[in-house]
């Protein structure tokens, strides 16, 4: 999964886009997970759904770096371009991590555009945390992905 962060950073830099900074080691027990500090999101939160088309599943589980211990509750937020790298509502949704902290997210596979590979942006904004923002990157023939989102502890 690493290699995939690894290739979305490279992917940034060929693009001219500012990669996302590798995550600083912390002392935390569970590495958080590294901001990618780029997306499409707005304002408001896209709707809570768990379907928006067919072709791919991200499956995933939400943690506390601090602790290890997974999150429930927590609203994760998806965004990816429709087929002409658009971003539009469609291509939008909110899921609910369960009482164990996973998630289960399912659309289209997300097209290439702009010589960016297809990924799935993810937003998490929850108290207590610092703010998530950061990618998946979709493998070439991948149809179902998984992720371990490490939120990090907001030391205000």
């Amino acid at each position: 999964m690493k290699g995939l962060w690894a290739a979305a950073a490279l992917c940034a830099v060929a693009a001219g886009l500012p990669a996302a900074a590798p995550a600083t080691r912390t002392a935390y027990p569970c590495e958080p997970t590294a901001i990618d500090g780029f997306g499409p999101f707005g304002r408001a939160r896209p709707p809570l759904r768990a379907k928006i088309g067919t072709g791919h599943v991200l499956t995933g589980t939400v943690i506390a770096a601090d602790t290890c211990k997974p999150l429930r509750g927590v609203a994760v937020e998806f965004m990816q371009s429709n087929a002409n790298g658009v971003y539009k509502l469609a291509g939008s949704a909110t899921v609910l991590t369960d009482r164990a902290g996973h998630f289960r997210f399912q659309g289209p596979i997300p097209p290439r555009y702009e010589s960016l590979p297809p990924h799935i942006h993810i937003r998490i904004d929850v108290p207590g945390y610092k703010q998530l923002l950061t990618r998946y990157v979709v493998a070439q023939g991948e149809r179902r992905g998984r992720v371990r989102l490490v939120l990090e502890p907001d030391q205000l």
